[in-house]
Parts: structure tokens; sequence; C-alpha cells
């Protein structure tokens, strides 16, 4: 940035002769602004610290993660019980969850099976998740996405 260029509104071609008199370019920071936002800065320098922001701000963002769980149309109780248990430990962890129940062969005839027991499910999860998708079938699966409500980051 130039020491001695003082910050104000200048013509185009006086903000050109500005940049080439302190061997440096001319960068429109702001296009949409009226009148236009430019600096007088190194080009590279610039392109750089804009590649470094954004490394930072991909790097401090935070990755959603989706588990699956997997039923299947007659799946028993106690199994029900056991992932529904996984399934509240992912949402408190901050995790979606995405639970389905595939059908194998022609157990695509309980249909409705699948579609109360997702339901049941979601209803079990109600205290620590809200429900993002409801039961749809897609292919031999029928899927549930539920997502934390607040739980630990």
């Amino acid at each position: 940035m130039g020491d001695n260029v003082e910050v104000g509104v200048y013509a185009l071609k006086d903000a050109l002769a500005i940049a080439e008199e302190l061997e440096l370019d001319l960068v429109e920071i702001s296009p949409n602004a009226v009148p236009p936002v430019c600096k007088v800065v190194d080009y590279n320098k610039f392109l750089y610290e804009q590649k470094k922001k954004m490394k930072e701000i991909k790097a401090n963002a935070k990755q959603t993660v989706i588990k699956e769980i997997r039923f299947g149309p007659n799946t028993s109780d106690h199994d029900f019980q056991f992932k529904l248990k996984h399934a509240i430990n992912f949402l408190e962890s901050g995790e979606k969850v995405r639970a389905y129940v595939h059908f194998k062969g022609r157990a695509i005839v309980y249909k409705e099976k699948g579609e109360i027991l997702l339901l049941k499910f979601a209803q079990a999860l109600e205290e620590v998740g809200k429900v993002e998708q409801l039961p749809k079938l897609e292919g031999k699966r029928m899927f549930l996405t539920v997502s934390p409500k607040g739980g630990k980051k």
C-alpha cells in the first residue's frame, strides 16, 4: 500500500497514474459500490492474501457429518433400542443421523412396516433431534433424516 497516497475519491486516470508512479496495480475491491472502491496494491500479494483468508475460513468451517443407521422392515425391538442409543449419542455430539429401512427382495411389500418403524424412531429422538426429512422411499430404501437440536459442538 502506498504510504504517500491519501484515501479519497479520485478520477480513474488519476488513480491509474498514482498506481503507475508507485509501480503497483490498481485493484477493484468493491465494483458494486458507488463510486467503485479500488486499492493501490501489488496484485500478486493481494491474490496471496485472498487465498490465505479463504483457506483460513475453510479450516474453521465445521464439516457436517451424517451417520447412517440401517434397519430391516422386521427389526426386533432389542435391535431398535440398541440403534436408538447410538443415534442419541450421534445427535448429542452434533452429528446428523440418516436412518433407513432397506427392503431386500420381496420385502418391499412391507413398506408400511418400514414407515411405521422410522416414525417410531423419529418420535423416540424428539428430545435430542428434529426431523429434517420425513420418511421417503427411494428405490429399495426408505430414508428419514434427523438433525441435532442443540448439542455440543
